[in-house]
């Protein structure tokens, strides 16, 4: 496995960090958090052109046919940016579609996610805040030659901006089934939440007498392909979380030469410089976890499904310490909402909770050691 990048995947990544610093400032990144609307669709439409929506997307379906690693690259300079938005969200309902849906479906959806014309998202969780297939309780049930969905899902990313969601659900039979509920269907309502986060909405979802008929159901093995999918996702949000802890990593180094007290500045002491050592050693960890968790998708290694609850897991407690540590080193201003550090660290605790946490994520790596 070859870990350096190859010259397409470096200019990927240069666009990726130019185009973020032109359009999603912190200051413009502020006025996204303030504004019920988030990510217009002139930048959303403008990541379409350049392909980003459509990366792990097929080719014949309008995008670039890449894989995880050229994901992990473009979330990674969006995680530095904190960027809002549903590029997450839409892009695991796409990878859903390819994954388990039917020629149909790509052809109708896949080119208008890749396009910009289209935003969806995913829906999993629901009120036990278990991200675990066997959770899922909201029922499709049959009426006709239609499924009636009844139910609630909660924490779904950017639903009240979606236009589709892949939504998971209940047969009769017990199975799992995967589904698309247009967002403006009768009987859907969707709730925002208040969270911590500010850069990431999430909503409930309440599917109330939805009709889905057979062409809107997923014709796949529903538990194999959520479970893909989660894995898939703990990556992408471990790329994102290592590229948010680089960044308050390089404000914090900034700071510190700086901040002055004792008429010299504060990285000249060891203390400081000790912690500064920590935060760097746990940045590189998360990023060697999650580019080496992307390898292994791209190359399907055997241990692909391990590697992305590790990486999910590294990154979130490097994530969490690095953000903590950068507070107590800023000090009292890194409390206040004036300094960005305190979105990096709100984000932080959000992303913990996303996919499982570090704790969960290790107990699920362990099941898959055998232990």
């Amino acid at each position: 496995m070859d870990f350096g990048l190859t010259s397409e995947q470096e200019l990927l990544r240069r666009t990726a960090r130019d185009l973020l610093a032109d359009r999603a400032p912190m200051a413009r990144v502020r006025q996204m958090i303030a504004d019920d609307s988030g990510l217009d669709d002139a930048d959303w439409r403008r990541m379409a052109a350049l392909g980003w929506q459509g990366l792990v997307v097929p080719e014949q379906y309008g995008g670039a046919g890449l894989g995880l690693l050229e994901l992990a690259i473009v979330l990674e300079e969006m995680g530095r940016a904190l960027l809002p938005g549903p590029f997450l969200a839409s892009t695991l309902a796409a990878l859903a579609l390819v994954v388990g849906g039917s020629d149909a479906q790509r052809a109708r959806w896949l080119p208008r996610i890749c396009d910009g014309s289209t935003r969806a998202t995913f829906a999993l969780v629901e009120e036990s805040g278990r991200w675990d297939p066997a959770a899922v309780a909201a029922r499709a049930q049959s009426g006709g030659e239609a499924l009636v969905l009844s139910g609630t899902k909660r924490f779904v990313p950017e639903a009240a901006g979606a236009d589709i969601i892949v939504c998971a659900v209940r047969r009769d039979d017990g199975a799992l089934g995967l589904v698309l509920v247009e967002a403006g269907a009768r009987g859907v309502t969707i709730a925002p939440l208040a969270t911590m986060d500010r850069t990431r909405r999430v909503d409930d979802v309440v599917l109330d007498g939805v009709r889905v008929d057979a062409e809107q159901v997923l014709p796949c093995d529903a538990a194999t392909v959520v479970v893909r999918l989660l894995d898939r996702g703990r990556v992408m949000l471990a790329a994102d979380m290592a590229g948010g802890a680089e960044r308050v990593l390089e404000m914090t180094v900034e700071y510190a030469k700086v901040r002055r007290q004792f008429g010299r500045s504060i990285g000249s002491f060891q203390a400081i410089q000790h912690q500064c050592a920590d935060m760097s050693v746990e940045v590189e960890k998360a990023k060697a976890a999650t580019y080496y968790a992307a390898c292994a998708d791209a190359e399907a290694a055997a241990d692909a499904a391990l590697a992305a609850a590790q990486a999910k897991a590294i990154a979130g407690d490097a994530y969490r310490f690095v953000t903590a540590r950068a507070i107590q080193i800023h000090g009292g201003i890194g409390f206040t909402w004036e300094h960005d550090l305190h979105l990096y660290f709100k984000r932080a605790q959000s992303g913990e909770m996303t996919f499982g946490d570090a704790t969960s994520c290790r107990e699920l790596a362990a099941q898959r050691l055998g232990l």
